[in-house]
């Protein structure tokens, strides 16, 4: 996609923050450390998304606006063992109140690290996504630190308990960086 502008357009801690806008929407769900900044970037092919080899620092939701016309919604990492119980609650809170008032989503991709594999917070945040009707597209990503075999391993897996379309990608080679947006482009036709 040629990206002309993108930019940093919101930070939110709770829901008296969160804004009313109908903007298409693609929302980027996954636990902590699996690379949803580090995507968004590759993406936008600008660092705008803050990136950390420390679990748990994405603790707000964070908007970035491309082109005046669609937002990416970066979402907290879920699995974030050394955040005090009380943070976590104020970000499932806040996931919960979004998840509520959130509009125009046209994609949620949900992302998977290809090493670990589907593990049982990535099954609660499939069946928010799921409960909400939002189309789906799972990113596994890391996906150069395993094998083709395990990949295409994972990926029938995925096919098979879950009927998951997903998509390979590799910050280090970018590899799948254009399927990706591909869906995205295909979500946001009006």
């Amino acid at each position: 996609m040629n990206i002309k502008k993108s930019e940093l357009a919101g930070t939110f801690f709770n829901q008296s923050q969160l804004p009313r806008d109908n903007r298409p929407k693609i929302l980027f769900f996954g636990r902590s450390n699996v690379g949803k900044s580090s995507l968004i970037n590759a993406l936008l092919e600008h660092k705008l998304a803050k990136t950390s080899s420390t679990p748990g620092k994405t603790l707000s939701i964070n908007y970035y606006l491309i082109d005046a016309k669609l937002l990416f919604a970066d979402m907290p990492g879920y699995g974030f063992a050394k955040v005090a119980k009380s943070e976590r609650a104020r970000v499932r809170q806040l996931i919960t109140d979004f998840l509520n008032q959130v509009e125009n989503v046209r994609l949620a991709a949900l992302l998977i690290d290809s090493r670990r594999g589907f593990l049982p917070p990535d099954i609660d945040t499939l069946a928010q996504i799921v409960e909400k009707n939002f189309p789906i597209l799972t990113i596994l990503t890391k996906s150069d630190k395993i094998s083709f075999s395990e990949q295409k391993k994972l990926n029938t897996q995925l096919i098979k308990n879950f009927g998951l379309q997903t998509i390979f990608f590799s910050i280090k080679s970018q590899a799948g960086k254009n399927e990706i947006w591909k869906y995205i482009k295909e979500a946001i036709k009006e």
